[in-house]
């Protein structure tokens, strides 16, 4: 009998290969979306630090203005007064900078961090969405395997019992044959011997008129 395994493990390959495939894709997709979200959490951690190097930026050009000024009264006599007001009106215009550039980055890094955050909420919820629909898929998948394994089980059982059932036919057919050979066989032998015997009568008959004949 042929051995089922030869035939369904194949097809139970192909099926294995076909969820691997599906899962390794879907652990893929996984990874690409918290790799995402890893660059997320880095930018919006590097706005901290982007912001102080700007500011830093913008207060060393502060006392850059500062050391001029301060370089100018040094050496003009009678301008204190004077760079006084405009070293008030630098630090002024430093301080609104300063002040503004604050602010846009907080309600910057507020709505990155709302957009970080809705999308780790929006993958998290995408996952788990897909991850049930991959699931389902794997379970029907399943079904189908165990189905079509069956099938082809239930085929192959079949097919065994109907060549097994011609193998019978067939030892019977030859057993038939070999009887009916022999019983033809045993025949002519009986008939070749009775014609033998008629042929030896005769030629006894034959023999006794020629001796009559002679006499």
């Amino acid at each position: 009998m042929t051995d089922e395994n030869t035939y369904t493990t194949p097809v139970s390959t192909a099926f294995e290969l076909q969820r691997d495939a599906v899962e390794q894709g879907q652990q893929a997709f996984e990874h690409s979306l918290e790799f995402q979200q890893r660059m997320n959490r880095a930018v919006l951690e590097g706005v901290d630090t982007q912001e102080e190097a700007q500011r830093n930026s913008v207060e060393f050009s502060r006392q850059a203005i500062h050391n001029y000024l301060d370089a100018v009264e040094a050496s003009v006599p009678g301008t204190a007064t004077g760079v006084n007001e405009i070293r008030q009106t630098v630090d002024e215009q430093f301080d609104t900078l300063l002040d503004s550039h604050s602010e846009a980055f907080d309600a910057a890094e507020e709505e990155l961090e709302r957009s970080v955050e809705s999308y780790d909420e929006f993958s998290q919820a995408y996952l788990e969405a897909l991850n049930e629909q991959l699931e389902a898929l794997l379970d029907a998948h399943e079904d189908v395997q165990s189905q079509t394994v069956d099938s082809l089980d239930s085929l192959l059982t079949q097919y065994e019992q109907l060549q097994s059932e011609m193998e019978n036919q067939a030892q019977e057919a030859q057993e038939q044959f070999e009887q009916q050979a022999e019983q033809f066989e045993s025949q002519f032998e009986s008939q070749l011997e009775q014609f033998q015997e008629q042929v030896e009568r005769m030629q006894e008959q034959v023999e006794d008129l020629q001796q009559r004949t002679e006499a």
